[in-house]
């Protein structure tokens, strides 16, 4: 019995948009409310209270910050949140030593280990670790070959997000023409299965691509996920397509600050496309609200099959 399909979380965003700009914040927000009625409904069952296990290695300022984030938001839907800082020195085999508790310790059923991971850490070794009901980054060999397949599982939260976007403005995606730039394992490529699920066209541009821009031109559905701030600009978009910029950099700003940016650029893109995410507020906050849900689903996983042993 399968808990864990991507369509369910769908509902909650319905609409959220403000002419052009998809509301990601809004979206987000409604996610991470209903996930939270769902977790107090799951307790007052009787169920085990849903916990959150994420592991990270190192001490970068902008990932401890990100996972702190997570911790806060694991809390205020009424999950527990177990931490684990570890230092830059951790060897794979104490990473690996770690994930093994983790995975046999009843109170947690969701894992998630931040990336990237210092050299000495193969993270496909780790990702794979982590046993694939707890795997709610939906990053392992297991989660993945099932999104391939079209079965139900894991869904990454990212592509996740992103799909939940779409849907906010699409109702039927039937037959359009997606272009995804990008064919990342932890976004371009789980997102252009979940577009195929969704019965588009899709097309994979990527580093070797030759006619990008022309491909991109094509699109009804673009989501670009490079990394290169700016890439996409005005002149690559469809009139009234609907654009997912995944990217997030930090570039510098007048007076000596910095803004966050995305692969699009967005004031290029905003007259010309039907509907498009921003950066910051668009797919970022998307992902820690996708994660919650799947740590949701991992748990309702876990008690019925506890329940189907019994």
């Amino acid at each position: 019995m399968s808990m864990l399909s991507p369509e369910k979380p769908s509902d909650p965003a319905s609409q959220i948009v403000d002419g052009k700009i998809i509301d990601g914040k809004g979206i987000a927000r409604a996610l991470t409310d209903q996930v939270g009625r769902e977790v107090a409904k799951f307790v007052e069952q009787g169920n085990t209270i849903p916990g959150l296990a994420v592991v990270l290695v190192g001490n970068d300022p902008a990932s401890e910050v990100y996972v702190k984030n997570k911790a806060i938001q694991t809390h205020r839907v009424g999950m527990r949140s177990f931490m684990h800082m570890l230092p830059q020195s951790t060897s794979q085999d104490e990473l690996l030593d770690l994930i093994a508790q983790l995975n046999a310790n009843p109170k947690i059923h969701g894992i998630l280990v931040q990336l990237p991971l210092p050299a000495q850490i193969d993270p496909v070794a780790v990702t794979n670790a982590i046993a694939p009901h707890k795997d709610v980054d939906g990053l392992g060999e297991v989660n993945a070959g099932r999104l391939s397949l079209g079965i139900d599982g894991i869904v990454p939260c990212t592509p996740l997000g992103c799909l939940m976007l779409l849907k906010s403005v699409h109702e039927d995606m039937t037959g359009k023409h997606a272009v995804v730039i990008g064919a990342s394992n932890l976004v371009g490529k789980p997102m252009a299965q979940l577009l195929l699920k969704e019965n588009c066209t899709v097309t994979v541009a990527h580093i070797h691509t030759r006619n990008t821009k022309e491909l991109a031109r094509e699109a009804d559905i673009l989501v670009v996920a490079t990394g290169k701030s700016g890439l996409v600009r005005g002149d690559w978009i469809k009139p009234g397509a609907t654009v997912i910029d995944v990217g997030i950099t930090r570039v510098p700003a007048e007076n000596g600050k910095t803004r966050l940016v995305g692969d699009v650029a967005f004031d290029e893109a905003l007259p010309v496309a039907g509907h498009i995410t921003p950066v910051p507020g668009g797919v970022g906050p998307m992902t820690i609200a996708c994660l919650l849900h799947n740590t949701l689903q991992a748990a309702r996983a876990t008690q019925a099959v506890a329940e189907a042993s019994s």
